[in-house]
């Protein structure tokens, strides 16, 4: 026996040598093991520093500050690359995969690092001390992961609801979806279904015109009431409708009864295809104004509030009393109205009274208040409510809207998106200022078309045809036509800003007049 053996038989106690492999400092002090302990739980690999574990505490370290750095490289420099990932359904899984693999990881480092650095010889209550403290340390880790996890199952059961490559009658999925195109054009439809109403009714038609090079976008508006739309010669449509779309009455042969009557009368015309009614419209608007729809986006109203609750609501101004319900066509009156006023926050329910509501006033009017919907809706979309109502959001999100731009598609629309936030858009609204809905001139239309889509020569003041106006500014020229006439601003953003702002003196005369009768009285 040792001389040290036998000092430690004499005064009673016998100190175990510690394992090989296992030699490590512990912290002086309990106070300092759990500051350690707190200080790995944020920078990993500090605890084993700290324990005398240098080359294991040096790794981890090395490692949690590489994940930081590409953390860092991926969110401020290569954005795109991380949204393509981003719309990877195979991908996404990948990323769960890897959350739950750090998250582990970095729990299994703040546990064993209490272990090594808290001193030998610890009371059982401090001991109890130190696991309620790291149990809130790994508690921190865990929920953010979870969390994060969550959000990006949420990503991936989206775009596979969204983007499901069903069938289409006019879209061929294939690898290079843009090809050498010079502009992809997007039909983006409001569909008015719901509740009490047969089928869907798309009161917006919009086509997105995007410049694949540069971002450069136009928006071309067609009115709900447009009448004999037409169809392209080598379509099997053009055969049925010689003359143009008719469905029986003026009401149900309009623009926005297309989407409904078209496929009720022709079933299976177009061939194998998840939304006949799409396809109809791609097809005729198409033909209308000189091009080829490539996609369709649309959003059925009747989840519309849905969506507004989810973002927590909507602000707008309100320079008129706006009716909620009631039927121009019977003459039933309004069961109450929106009372004029600034800054007007709106749960979803008011909200789609706001952009509905028709009774007394004109298509034009609800269409200059839904696009101040939209504006309030981006404006409410900030990434503080984004990301705290992200799974709401995006569960409305996928009930509510349909396409048939498929998953192959994503990422080059994600290339497109980054063009267009920064690149000019141009507006063509076709009213009566322009065409006359019952009789249009679709030649005409097309000639528009072709000028709004043409790229400029150069910064010298050119005329729009559309509107007869000048402007010293071609590429940024909104080629929107007024009701009235008037001439549009240079600036469609700006113009849009001054048409929802608030009208102190046309909402001040409104009040003035009363308010107008209601079904209630």
């Amino acid at each position: 026996m040792s001389a040290a053996q036998d000092a430690s038989v004499r005064d009673g106690t016998v100190r175990r040598p510690e394992p090989r492999g296992h030699h490590h400092r512990r912290a002086g002090s309990f106070p300092s093991a759990l500051g350690w302990t707190t200080v790995g739980a944020v920078l990993p690999g500090t605890a084993f520093l700290a324990a005398g574990r240098r080359l294991l505490g040096a790794v981890t370290l090395l490692l949690f500050l590489g994940l930081v750095a590409v953390a860092l490289w991926f969110g401020l420099g290569h954005r795109q690359a991380l949204l393509h990932a981003a719309t990877d359904k195979g991908y996404l899984l990948w990323v769960v995969a890897g959350i739950a693999v750090v998250a582990v990881a970095w729990i299994a480092v703040i546990v064993a690092g209490y272990r090594m650095i808290v001193p030998a010889h610890t009371s059982r209550g401090r001991h109890l001390l130190g696991g309620a403290l790291v149990l809130v340390l790994v508690l921190a880790v865990a929920a953010p992961a979870v969390a994060a996890g969550r959000i990006v199952l949420v990503s991936r059961d989206f775009i596979a609801q969204v983007f499901d490559d069903g069938r289409s009658a006019t879209v061929v999925d294939k690898p290079n979806p843009f090809g050498d195109k010079q502009r992809v054009n997007v039909l983006l439809l409001g569909g008015d279904g719901g509740a009490g109403r047969k089928g869907v009714r798309t009161d917006t038609v919009i086509v997105a015109s995007i410049n694949t090079r540069t971002g450069d976008t136009t928006l071309l508006s067609l009115p709900r009431n447009l009448e004999n739309l037409p169809f392209p010669k080598n379509s099997p449509l053009a055969k049925v409708y010689p003359k143009g779309f008719k469905a029986g009455s003026e009401s149900e042969s309009l623009l926005n009864a297309v989407y409904r009557n078209g496929p009720a009368q022709h079933p299976g015309i177009l061939g194998p295809t998840d939304d006949p009614g799409a396809d109809f419209l791609k097809l005729g608007v198409g033909e209308a104004l000189g091009l080829t729809i490539d996609y369709y986006v649309l959003v059925n109203l009747d989840g519309f509030s849905k969506l507004v609750d989810a973002l927590g609501g909507i602000t707008v101004n309100v320079n008129y009393y706006v009716p909620v319900g009631g039927e121009p066509s019977t003459g039933a009156l309004p069961d109450a109205y929106i009372h004029p006023g600034p800054n007007q926050h709106m749960d979803g329910p008011t909200a789609l009274a706001y952009a509905r509501g028709r009774f007394g006033l004109t298509d034009y009017d609800r269409m200059a208040r839904q696009r101040c919907t939209i504006k309030a809706i981006v404006d409410a979309a900030n990434p503080v409510t984004l990301l705290g109502r992200y799974e709401k959001i995006a569960a409305t999100t996928k009930n509510i809207v349909s396409t048939d731009i498929p998953s192959s598609a994503l990422n080059d629309f994600v290339d497109l998106a980054f063009l267009v936030k920064d690149a000019p858009i141009r507006s063509v609204v076709f009213d009566p200022s322009v065409i006359r809905p019952a009789y249009p001139d679709y030649n005409l239309m097309r000639r528009l078309v072709r000028k709004a889509l043409a790229p400029p020569a150069s910064a010298a003041p050119t005329t729009d045809d559309a509107t007869g106006t000048t402007s010293s500014a071609p590429a940024t020229t909104s080629a929107t036509a007024t009701q009235t006439g008037a001439a549009p601003s240079s600036n469609p953003v700006a113009e849009l800003t001054d048409a929802c702002a608030y009208d102190r003196a046309k909402a001040e005369a409104a009040l003035a007049a009363g308010q107008p009768p209601t079904k209630n009285g």
